[in-house]
């Protein structure tokens, strides 16, 4: 990509992906320092981009792991979890995330899920898409992207109630 586009995309969705990211850490702050470090990363990556998906997918994608990586440094340093903010939840399964090791571990399960259901899972809870909206990211339609929502979250129910959290 050349340096216009990237410019064109940054003016396009980081206020989009600032939300989405805001939601899942919950503080202002640390969204802007994760949205900066997407954005470098995308500039840095840009030619890996195979388009596979959209670009607001793959800038999404990015800042979800970048969102990991910092959990996972908080973890391994032994940091308290309350100095990072509780990510967002979906309602049905809200009070598993009232505790912030569950909450890290739900994550965590989260790559357990395979693909597609764990980025429609994803775009469904964290960067609220609509159903039509995660259906034009795959080029599916809408009642693909809402059966698709329902068994991410079945799975991940199952995974929920093997680990004894549910």
């Amino acid at each position: 990509m050349m340096k216009q586009e990237l410019h064109e995309i940054y003016e396009k969705y980081s206020s989009d992906l600032y939300v989405f990211i805001l939601r899942m850490c919950r503080s202002e702050q640390l969204a802007k320092d994760i949205l900066q470090d997407t954005m470098l990363k995308a500039m840095t990556s840009a030619d890996s981009f195979k388009g596979d998906c959209s670009v607001k997918t793959w800038l999404y994608t990015i800042a979800r792991n970048i969102w990991y990586d910092q959990l996972k440094k908080a973890e391994n340093r032994n940091q308290p979890l309350d100095s990072i903010p509780e990510p967002a939840v979906q309602e049905s399964i809200e009070a598993c995330f009232a505790d912030k090791d569950t909450a890290l571990r739900i994550h965590h399960l989260l790559h357990e899920l395979d693909e597609p259901y764990r980025e429609v899972f994803t775009l469904r809870v964290f960067a609220e898409l609509r159903f039509a909206d995660i259906a034009k990211v795959f080029g599916r339609t809408e009642n693909w992207a809402g059966v698709t929502y329902y068994r991410a979250k079945q799975k991940l129910i199952e995974l929920l109630k093997r680990e004894g959290l549910l």
